[in-house]
């Protein structure tokens, strides 16, 4: 694992205003993703986990429920032009993240690429992909929807990508959701929640569509322990 030296990367950005950026993003009432004092270590560790999986400048990222670019600030500053994509169904709440986080002139320079749709489609993009990203989407979505990202990854991904997802574990069947939507925070809701998902049925789900899943290191990239982590390759 390569290892990633913290300060290396902090002259890299320019973090003293970022406080006060993520204000004007709580200002405006949208949802943050999660607590304000874990929106920058959320966001950073997003970026920490695909650096130590072989992120490079000139990497292709699709990141799965971007909201308001928690992450997408760090992988935007970070890709070449062009290499951040997002999809997010909550106009509001992306566009609040833009207007906040970013100048005009550094959008126009890197060409971050959206779309708003609810069945994580990238085809939009016509662009194939070195890395899916989903922070804390499984923790809320429905199998439906975990299978449309499933079958997006093995579509728009080239043979090495890999697909960086987190879940809550169902450890017995009362635990397992087996509903049909969105369970949490979203563009028509409101009200907070989470779901849980079994690893087997994740491995399952996985296996019909040519797909491997292996549990990952939680202690770098976890912030408290609760959400696994889950890499997704092509089999070989």
């Amino acid at each position: 694992m390569v290892q990633v030296k913290w300060p290396v990367l902090m002259d890299q950005f320019i973090m003293s205003s970022l406080s006060q950026k993520i204000k004007l993003i709580e200002d405006r009432g949208v949802f943050l993703g999660g607590p304000k004092d874990l929106f920058e270590l959320a966001g950073r560790k997003m970026l920490m986990l695909l650096l130590s999986e072989g992120l490079e400048p000139e990497s292709k990222v699709l990141d799965l429920g971007c909201g308001c670019l928690r992450g997408g600030y760090w992988f935007i500053h970070f890709l070449q032009s062009g290499g951040y994509h997002g999809i997010e169904p909550n106009r509001a709440m992306l566009q609040a993240g833009l207007e906040a986080l970013f100048s005009a002139d550094m959008l126009a320079q890197k060409q971050p690429r959206f779309v708003h749709n609810t069945a994580f489609d990238p085809s939009e993009f016509e662009q194939q992909f070195d890395y899916f990203l989903a922070r804390s989407i499984w923790t809320h979505a429905a199998k439906k929807q975990i299978t449309m990202m499933l079958d997006a990854f093995a579509k728009w991904t080239h043979d090495d990508a890999a697909f960086f997802t987190s879940y809550l574990e169902a450890t017995n069947e009362s635990e397992e959701y087996w509903g049909n939507d969105w369970v949490g925070k979203s563009h028509e809701s409101d009200t907070a929640g989470v779901v849980k998902h079994s690893m087997h049925w994740i491995e399952a789900a996985c296996q019909d569509r040519g797909l491997k899943v292996t549990s990952m290191d939680q202690a770098l990239f976890d912030l408290d322990n609760a959400q696994r982590w889950l890499k997704i390759t092509h089999q070989a």
